[in-house]
């Protein structure tokens, strides 16, 4: 089992970041072959002392929100573990942890938000970017999923993952070039 700083080594390392954001089968089976069982312990609660501390809650948040959509992609696991991922957040937000990290890496205790099919979740995701971040290409990011849960008060995406209808709106949304993340 990883301890945060070896999530951090990892997740922020020069060969990690260019692919955080990118469907890519190998990147996924390394963070499997590394993490998993940390997620696991993470999931079932065996780490909520690493909430004590900011690095220690922002690895806890990107194993549970970050690490699931590479380990288990295409399923409802992926998603399994967001509720706990804002509630990690949250608290560490109250705390003012998200303030004591480098700015580049204060973007995964929002992410959690951002990632919510929760319209106020969007909306403060949103205002968390915009005061505490300010790059006008993350806000545009979080603005953009804001709008799908506005629209469709869920991400259409992920319906085939979590076994839920597909209705005709979100068919043909699902056809377009900005239909998932």
């Amino acid at each position: 089992m990883a301890d945060f700083r070896g999530i951090f080594d990892f997740w922020f390392s020069d060969q990690a970041r260019p692919r955080w954001f990118v469907k890519e089968a190998a990147f996924d089976e390394a963070i499997r072959l590394r993490f998993e069982s940390t997620l696991r312990a993470a999931a079932a609660g065996d780490l909520r002392d690493w909430q004590e501390t900011a690095e220690g809650a922002l690895a806890l948040v990107i194993l549970l929100d970050q690490f699931p959509r590479n380990i288990y992609r295409g399923t409802a696991r992926a998603f399994a573990t967001d509720g706990q991922a804002l509630g990690v957040a949250d608290l560490a937000i109250q705390r003012g942890f998200d303030l004591m990290v480098p700015a580049d890496r204060r973007i995964f205790f929002y992410l959690p938000f951002e990632h919510s099919e929760n319209l106020a979740d969007q909306d403060r995701a949103i205002d968390l970017i915009r005061e505490r971040i300010g790059d006008a290409r993350t806000i545009e990011f979080a603005l953009k999923h804001k709008v799908i849960i506005a629209r469709f008060g869920r991400f259409p995406h992920r319906n085939a993952a979590l076994g839920r209808p597909t209705t005709p709106d979100e068919a043909d949304f699902l056809k377009g070039a900005d239909s998932s993340f």
